[in-house]
């Protein structure tokens, strides 16, 4: 019987989880601050379809979910509606940016993209961010 419910709720945690969205940049902003993650900005418009498709299969797969809630402070934006601030901008919807917790842009890519891209996508973004942070460390050792 333990088995089964274990299952159970392997199951459930797999199709029922969702992106943990902040409710604003500034929200996501802290988060990113507190946990030392890269903020995740996803900029959509009210009647782009493309944008749509990115919301209802992409960020819909559990291997996205599963990353941006680990590693990120995801925030979604609506173009023209939301603050956020204007170094990022929206020439084109979708427009994705991942930023470091100070807010400076890491990355950034406009348009739709299916998941292993997207995946992959998101590894670059943290080699880089990564290897930025070692830069920024050893800039900051004092020299002998």
């Amino acid at each position: 019987m333990r088995y089964i419910l274990m299952l159970v709720l392997i199951l459930q945690s797999l199709y029922g989880a969702e992106v943990a969205w902040n409710s604003s940049f500034e929200a996501a902003k802290a988060q990113a601050q507190k946990e030392n993650k890269i903020i995740y900005v996803v900029i959509t418009s009210e009647t782009c379809r493309w944008c749509r498709k990115l919301e209802s299969t992409t960020l819909k797969e559990t291997v996205i979910i599963n990353n941006l809630n680990q590693k990120y402070a995801p925030v979604a934006l609506t173009r023209n509606k939301d603050k956020y601030p204007p170094c990022l901008k929206a020439p084109m919807v979708p427009m994705t940016y991942f930023l470091a917790p100070d807010g400076r842009v890491i990355y950034s890519v406009p348009g739709y993209w299916e998941t292993e891209d997207y995946f992959s996508m998101m590894g670059d973004v943290e080699r880089k961010y990564r290897k930025q942070k070692k830069a920024a460390m050893l800039a900051q050792t004092p020299t002998k």
